[in-house]
């Protein structure tokens, strides 16, 4: 399919055909070569504002934008973090997934710092969300942040990061104490 094919579905009001655009977006960028995948992920980026709920978030950023930048710039997750639209902020938290699988924590702890005091929710459980799985590679790098930002930390973001904690020390965190 070609991108302007692909463009059509993304770009129409219905969720579910932006939906399969992005998977084939995402079956196409894992079947070709360097040059294709850097097309396929600045179309991507040129195309965000209808990547606009959080599962179309979820189901692309990681797999396309995360594995591209595993060994780029990532200068574009900080473009996006600042960005005035939520769903390109979680794109840039989300993204770093793929950088956790390959435990290069650096981004999302950044960016994570950066979205501290984000008012949107769906922001919040994504950071907690991706502290929470640097924690499942190395609990010692989620405590050292938790340990220096619970206090600031939106209690969405807290409760995610912190989730499988032992329910004291959830509760010590929780309470501000």
């Amino acid at each position: 399919m070609s991108l302007t094919d692909i463009q059509i579905l993304l770009q129409n009001p219905i969720h579910e055909y932006r939906f399969i655009a992005l998977v084939i977006l995402i079956y196409q960028y894992t079947q070709t070569n360097f040059h294709q995948q850097q097309k396929i992920v600045h179309f991507y980026l040129n195309h965000t504002r209808y990547i606009n709920n959080w599962d179309l978030v979820d189901i692309s950023a990681p797999q396309l934008l995360g594995d591209y930048l595993l060994t780029r710039s990532r200068e574009v997750l900080y473009q996006l973090a600042s960005s005035a639209q939520w769903w390109e902020r979680r794109i840039a938290i989300l993204a770093t997934s793929h950088l956790i699988k390959h435990h290069d924590f650096t981004d999302t702890l950044q960016l994570a710092t950066i979205l501290l005091q984000d008012q949107h929710d769906l922001i919040h459980k994504a950071v907690g969300w991706m502290l929470r799985e640097i924690g499942k590679r190395n609990l010692a790098v989620e405590k050292t942040f938790i340990q220096q930002h619970y206090q600031q930390m939106p209690r969405t973001m807290l409760r995610y990061a912190i989730e499988k904690w032992s329910n004291e020390t959830r509760q010590f965190y929780l309470k501000n104490e």
